[in-house]
Formats: C-alpha cells, structure tokens, sequence
C-alpha cells in the first residue's frame, strides 16, 4: 500500500502546478511543495532504515493531505462544494470509482499479491541448527559426551 500512496502523493502534489487560477499560484500550491518534501524525506528515510522517522514524514503527510481535502471540500466557491451542488451524481460516482479502487488495491495487498508485479510473500523459517543453546543445554551435552 505505501508504494501506491507515494506514487498517487506525488502524482497528485506535481499535477497540482498546472492548476492555476488567474494564472497565479495559491496556498494550495505551498502545501503540494511541503507534501512533495515530507514524503521525499520519508521515503529516503525508510531506504536508509530510519523507520521512526519514515513513520513521522508518512503520518504528517497524510494528516496534512487530509486537512487539505476537508478545507478544499469545505470551503464555499471552491469546485468539489460546487460540484455536490450542481451534480451530485457525478459526485457520487467519482467517490465509487476512489472506494471501488482503495478496496481493490487492499485485497490485492492483502492477499500478497502486488499489482504490476511480482508476488512477495516472506516466509520465515526456523532453523534448529539457528537456535542458540542455553546453559542448561550445553551442560547436558557435555555430559553426554563424557560419558561416551
């Protein structure tokens, strides 16, 4: 899921510069800048193994992309407000097609597959040749082989 959110951050965040009214840039604009950063940063750091801060820069990304959607849903004159107003059933079917894709690329997740590529599934084996023995143990063998 992370690689399908990053990609549709970005897609959005970069396409969101030829978006402008009057030919000029708004807040809207500073706040694809700052996304398109935390997630860089983000995703540099879960390369480089840091997950705390890889953690932080996805979480702040997603709250702050969430506070956008609310204000650009909530605020009168903007163009989703309009569209709820004018043609609801066109809005209604553009939230289907966003629920219908999330839950599609969840159980795709969700069942190992990845979409576009290779199945990744981690097994994790237990060897008995792995396991350190503990002092007990080692005694025990000891005593064995004096015996023998």
């Amino acid at each position: 899921m992370g690689y399908f959110w990053v990609a549709a951050t970005y897609y959005v965040c970069f396409s969101s510069f030829w978006i402008v009214s009057d030919g000029h840039f708004s807040w809207l604009h500073g706040l694809s800048a700052f996304t398109i950063v935390t997630v860089t940063l983000g995703l540099v750091s879960a390369v480089r193994g840091n997950i705390a801060s890889h953690r932080g820069n996805m979480i702040g990304s997603y709250v702050g992309i969430a506070v956008a959607f609310i204000f650009a849903v909530t605020v009168p004159g903007r163009a989703i407000p309009d569209l709820l107003a004018t043609d609801p059933s066109s809005a209604a079917f553009v939230c289907g097609l966003v629920v219908l894709s999330t839950a599609v690329i969840f159980v795709s997740v969700k069942r190992g597959g990845r979409v576009g590529g290779r199945s990744r599934t981690v097994v994790t084996v237990k060897a008995a040749s792995a396991r350190v023995p503990d002092s007990r143990e080692v005694r025990e063998d000891r005593r064995k082989a004096d015996i023998r």
